[in-house]
């Protein structure tokens, strides 16, 4: 090859680079939002109120009757994922029990996967959902009937029994039961961060629309939400939240209408609360990644992966090799 082919190869490979860890270079230190001073009376109050939260009330108060043969021990977690699953899935539960749910300890500290889902129809479905409760010990069980219509209580009901029964928690990924979890890589990124606190991380939606189709499965009527946009919130795939902003939104709570999405109430509540949805590119979003070992090692998830092709990745993307630049 001729000299100014060469230089033309070193280019684009000194770019690719530049794009692909620059982008996370810009979001790390020059995207995210500085520290803000609050001056709203309501978001005082709620930040206030989450600060004193006390475990012990929390637990004669639960919104939600729930069946839990999981725990966190009182012991301290790093990072708590909570899988928001259906109860007729097991399999895919399982999946995931021995891929990237297996984990427990990432760079020395301690990783714990549990499982949120409401009551199946069926009685034989709830025997099935209690065995394999016990046997696993990792499965939150709302006392509402699973359904597209109760997402939202879901994830309440998962924010709620984390503040309640997981004080010492550091960070909680909420994520979705398709979703393949780069959890060394989400683990190095976390330790990696200068703000203790306000963390809510993920793939942002900027001017989210309401749905106000009455035959749509995502209405919200507007006398429930009257604003044009919503606020700022993670892609509901996956997002990370710090301990503190799981209270906060949890104080939060009260006064957002929980027919919204499950991701878009987290939004809001976390408005309420003053904290900023932070972005980061290694987060898929709804969308399914193209596999290349080296990219799963990196990013911290994709959606809609099959259940062959979670198990074929987490093998190759555990054998040992490492990736160069």
């Amino acid at each position: 090859l001729r000299t100014h082919q060469w230089c033309f190869i070193l280019f684009n490979i000194l770019l690719f680079h530049i794009l692909l860890f620059g982008a996370d270079l810009l979001e790390e230190y020059f995207l995210r939002s500085l520290p803000l001073s609050y001056t709203d009376a309501k978001i005082l109050e709620i930040r206030e109120k989450a600060r004193k939260l006390e475990v012990d009330s929390l637990k004669a108060n639960l919104s939600y009757i729930v069946s839990s043969a999981a725990t966190c021990s009182d012991q301290e977690i790093f990072l708590l994922i909570l899988v928001c699953s259906s109860p007729e899935n097991r399999t895919r539960r399982n999946m995931i029990r021995q891929t990237w749910g297996n984990v427990t300890d990432a760079r020395g500290y301690t990783v714990l996967t549990l499982f949120a889902l409401g009551k199946p129809a069926s009685a034989t479905a709830q025997l099935e959902i209690s065995e394999e409760s016990q046997k696993h010990r990792d499965i939150i069980e709302g006392s509402f009937i699973d359904s597209p219509q109760t997402q939202t209580q879901k994830m309440l009901m998962s924010v709620e029994w984390t503040v309640t029964f997981c004080p010492r928690t550091r960070y909680i990924l909420k994520t979705d039961e398709d979703v393949f979890v780069g959890i060394p890589s989400l683990v190095g990124y976390l330790l990696g961060l200068t703000q203790l606190e306000d963390i809510y991380l993920g793939k942002v939606v900027h001017q989210g629309v309401p749905e106000r189709d009455p035959g749509s499965p995502g209405f919200v009527p507007i006398h429930q939400y009257s604003e044009d946009f919503y606020p700022d919130y993670c892609d509901g795939s996956a997002f990370v939240m710090s301990q503190d902003v799981a209270r906060k939104v949890y104080v939060a709570a009260k006064e957002v209408p929980v027919s919204v999405p499950p991701e878009i109430f987290v939004g809001i509540c976390a408005n309420k609360a003053g904290v900023t949805p932070i972005h980061s590119s290694r987060f898929s979003g709804e969308k399914h990644i193209s596999y290349n070992r080296c990219c799963y090692k990196f990013i911290f998830t994709s959606s809609n992966m099959k259940e062959d092709e979670l198990s074929e990745d987490w093998k190759e993307t555990n054998d040992g090799r490492d990736c160069s630049l």
